[in-house]
């Protein structure tokens, strides 16, 4: 083996785990709502668990970066302990789809039909499909599908490459007697866990193997231990990943050691007795890419199927390792981990949005309560509201930002701009809610009172500004686009109030039935109020824009008017139901 070979090597090794990155990346995209949909339906029982997590895995191809989302999710408090320990194992299977796929390398016939199937048969026609895509097609969901394509050719010319430039290792004695070494189960699984630590991928390790099973020194005594310790060495992304977060985080990243620790230590010791005990024949022949990829499934599930039973016993040997305590972890409301997989990273941030609409509807409520009754008993928890959405908004603005920055789909970038536009609009409403209140103290603190007839029209103007923040909440809950329709005919309502009470005051003020103190805070209690339904009807035409993937608010609002008999039927509907009494 010569120099040039070795550098061949590490070149098909650096297409090969690029190849795989691409790929799965690519995936991640494509499959973005799918994943959202299949976390979404998590629950307590451990077989759903178990397959979300195989599911998962198996489209993303990545163990590691389900675990890492799965410690991400613990530590935001999206997912709990026990839920997480069947998602880990599912992971696990989840994984060896890769090996399976790779083994496709190793298909030597001279059947046309078998030999179809080798890749160095078909990626060139993949990479070919894959540059079209990436290069000419306007649709992101083609590009991400350019992208996959790409990403699985590169890997496979990478894997061929790999196996290509290795062989000539088959010659050189050093090298056998290297893998005779590896039939030491100890030294086998510490080489396994030792080379997928560093490169944090035991699908990346698997496929390294099956690259050099090639030479044929790699004896199935070898590579069965290798196997093994490919599973410990992936726990260390997660264990990484734990860092700084809180307490069922990190036993998260314990569960997933301990599961592939202890099923390592008694598979590996049946295989120790098995093999001295019984010396099968097939531990010294040389092992191939399909045989490898068999053992990797084969002892997966075995795991699998001794500790799935366990979960019981796994949890609490996580809180052996990780006791209860003081948390010093703060609470995480969106995880930096679960950037890596940006489609469910916007789920979590839709998630939090609505935490923020239902502060923001609360703290809006209690406002009205207040000027309409002369209570102030909820100023303070008002006050509060109005700094946890202040708080909302700083924390999704920033986390938002980056999720826009990553390789988003068609629709996972509509509704980031959607996301950001509402929770701009929830804090000016919130910031309303404290002006209501502020002018609800100022009549308080000056004993200003209104004249009857003008209370009861900032009644029906404040029942008019309650149904519309019950109708946006609700719509921005449901993400339904047609519910947002009915919200921008009560906004015309609404601002049609307002002009008639603005009137109204004046001729008062004339007439001397209304002071000057008195006039001042009925004018601004106007603007908050109407401004507070403007943004009621922003939030409605973000959620319309986003189903339409329509960013020009101001087209959506004239197409919205223009000729449409729903929306003015619903306008004489609400200007019936908020009629003023006559002034």
């Amino acid at each position: 083996m010569t120099i040039f070979d070795v550098l061949t090597m590490i070149g098909g090794l650096c297409l090969f785990l690029f190849g795989m990155t691409v790929m799965g990346d690519g995936l991640e995209r494509r499959a973005g709502n799918s994943l959202k949909a299949l976390l979404g339906k998590l629950t307590d029982s451990k077989i759903k668990g178990f397959l979300t997590g195989l599911g998962v895995t198996a489209v993303i191809q990545s163990s590691s970066a389900t675990t890492v989302m799965v410690v991400g999710f613990v530590n935001s408090r999206l997912m709990t302990l026990k839920q997480s320990i069947g998602v880990i194992m599912g992971a696990n299977i989840g994984t060896t789809v890769t090996a399976w796929i790779l083994s496709l390398g190793g298909i030597s016939s001279d059947n046309l039909f078998m030999q179809l199937l080798k890749p160095t048969s078909f990626t060139p026609v993949l990479a070919l499909l894959g540059t079209v895509f990436l290069m000419f097609s306007k649709s992101t969901k083609q590009k991400d599908v350019g992208t996959i394509l790409l990403g699985f050719a590169t890997l496979m010319f990478g894997m061929d490459t790999m196996s290509d430039a290795v062989s000539g290792l088959a010659d050189i004695p050093a090298f056998q007697n290297l893998f005779l070494m590896f039939e030491n189960p100890i030294l086998g699984v510490l080489v396994g866990a030792v080379l997928t630590g560093i490169i944090q991928s035991s699908s990346a390790s698997v496929g390294i193997l099956q690259a050099l099973s090639a030479t044929g020194a790699v004896s199935y005594a070898a590579a069965i231990p290798i196997i093994m310790g490919q599973n410990i060495g992936t726990c260390v992304t997660a264990l990484l990943s734990s860092f700084g977060t809180n307490k069922n985080a990190k036993r998260t990243a314990i569960v997933h050691l301990s599961f592939n620790v202890i099923g390592t230590i008694v598979w590996l010791s049946v295989f120790s007795i098995v093999s001295a005990v019984f010396k099968p024949a097939i531990l010294a022949t040389s092992a191939t890419y399909l045989g490898i990829a068999v053992c990797h499934s084969v002892f997966n599930v075995l795991c699998t199927a001794l500790l799935l039973p366990q979960t019981g016993l796994l949890e609490k040997l996580a809180y052996l390792v990780v006791p209860e305590g003081q948390e010093t972890a703060k609470a995480v409301e969106l995880d930096e981990r679960l950037l890596a997989t940006p489609s469910i990273a916007l789920g979590q941030c839709h998630n939090l949005v609505l935490k923020m609409a239902e502060e923001t509807l609360a703290g809006s409520r209690m406002s009205l309560q207040a000027l309409l009754r002369g209570d102030l008993a909820d100023a303070e928890r008002i006050r509060v509201s109005e700094k946890n959405v202040d708080h909302y908004e700083d924390v999704l603005g920033t986390y938002l930002t980056k999720v826009a920055r990553a390789q988003i789909s068609d629709d996972d970038s509509s509704e980031v701009s959607k996301l950001l536009k509402v929770i701009g609009d929830l804090e000016r409403i919130s910031d309303h809610s404290v002006n209501i209140l502020e002018s609800a103290e100022e009549m308080q603190e000056k004993k200003i009172d209104f004249s009857e007839s003008a209370k009861k029209e900032m009644e029906v103007l404040c029942g008019a500004l309650t149904e519309i923040l019950r109708l946006t909440m609700d719509a921005l809950r449901s993400n339904d686009w047609e519910a947002a329709g009915s919200v921008e005919p009560l906004e015309q309502v609404i601002d049609h109030i307002k002009s008639i009470l603005r009137n109204r005051h004046i001729t008062r003020l004339k007439k001397g039935e209304c002071s000057v103190e008195a006039g001042f805070v009925w004018s601004d209690l106007l603007t908050d109020i109407e401004r507070t339904s403007d943004h009621c009807s922003n939030i409605a035409v973000s959620i319309i824009d986003a189903h339409e993937h329509n960013m020009n608010a101001h087209e959506a609002m004239r197409s919205m008017k223009k000729g449409n008999p729903a929306f003015l039927t619903m306008l004489d509907d609400y200007s019936r139901k908020y009629q003023l009494p006559q002034g």
